[in-house]
């Protein structure tokens, strides 16, 4: 039996509950998707792909809804929604915000787990993460059918940054899982969470000094305003999951859920294509337009032998310390 999914209703931060309806008459199925952003960004290209190529593969009838520009609230929301099955059934999310459900999954983009750009491929193609993969789907019901990302994280500040000396003591937004405020700490820092769409207010009103992002994140929300001074620590590369509901995948028809596990794997390292090779294009752009500047940061090594000691006691908190030896021990 076919089932329909219906977003009845989107008024501010009310979110109305998507129920299948059993018919008598198939009906063409509707997956809701969300995005923080606009259609410029690598992740919502990276979404209207997998839309496409579900098309492609399911080769029937089928009707997308993405909801761009926070229309459904952050991502931290999305995963929440996803889990219970209702409103989005498939979006891009930071591993950070599903750390209510698994205090495995931040541990996939974590500061300093990658070393370049050319490691944290090899990682990926060696589906190292899979366990991880496989105990949010366990504890959320929320699978990971592609991985995009590959922007570098850098840190933007109001005030400039060239080495750990001059980073002591720096108000810095990070994300809200505990090993980005464990990490910072550890390099000197004076870490914060702060929601994502407040960063900028905060830095404006001096509430913190200083956050970190990946180019497209700096573009998009517009950081360079407040925080002009790019210390390029390349701290972190990340990789965001391309999610989708495993409520909603339970009703789908077996043809259409392989469409749907084939088309978020292709649609993920699109996405990783996309981001990683427009990652510097955007920084120099607005370099030259005089938005921002890059600041050479001399203590990248230094700062990430304060880091490992930390990031080694929670891979092993965790459970995930023969990933992680794995991780480093591709060359």
């Amino acid at each position: 039996m076919k089932r329909r999914r219906v977003l009845t209703t989107i008024a501010g931060s009310a979110i109305a509950t998507l129920g299948p309806t059993a018919t008598s008459h198939a009906q063409t199925i509707t997956l809701n998707g969300a995005v923080q952003f606009n259609d410029d960004h690598a992740f919502t290209k990276a979404l209207v792909r997998f839309e496409e190529l579900v098309k492609k593969y399911y080769a029937k009838p089928i009707n997308f809804t993405l909801h761009k520009n926070s229309a459904l609230g952050l991502e931290k929301q999305y995963f929440e929604y996803m889990a219970q099955g209702k409103a989005v059934d498939y979006g891009i999310v930071s591993p950070a915000h599903m750390s209510t459900f698994s205090k495995a999954a931040p541990f996939i983009d974590a500061p300093f787990l990658f070393r370049d750009l050319a490691h944290w491929n090899k990682v990926l193609d060696a589906d190292l993460l899979k366990p991880v993969a496989d105990e949010i789907a366990a504890k959320a019901d929320v699978m990971l059918i592609g991985y995009a990302g590959g922007g570098v994280r850098n840190i933007f500040a109001n005030k400039a940054v060239h080495n750990l000396a001059e980073m002591k003591g720096l108000k810095v937004r990070v994300q809200g899982a505990p090993i980005w405020s464990r990490t910072f700490a550890a390099t000197g820092m004076s870490p914060t969470v702060i929601a994502y769409n407040e960063v900028y207010n905060a830095i404006q009103n001096g509430v913190i000094h200083a956050g970190e992002n990946e180019a497209a994140g700096v573009e998009q929300m517009k950081f360079y305003e407040v925080g002009p001074n790019l210390a390029m620590t390349e701290h972190a590369i990340t990789i965001r999951p391309i999610c989708f509901s495993g409520k909603t995948f339970k009703t789908l028809p077996k043809d259409l859920q392989e469409a749907v596990t084939k088309a978020g794997k292709e649609a993920g390292a699109y996405g990783r294509q996309v981001e990683s090779s427009e990652d510097a294009a955007k920084l120099e752009a607005l370099e030259k337009a005089g938005k921002l500047k890059r600041l050479a940061f001399a203590d990248r090594d230094a700062m990430k032998k304060l880091v490992d000691p930390v990031m080694a006691a929670y891979a092993k908190d965790i459970g995930v310390d023969k990933i992680l030896e794995q991780i480093n021990a591709i060359k």
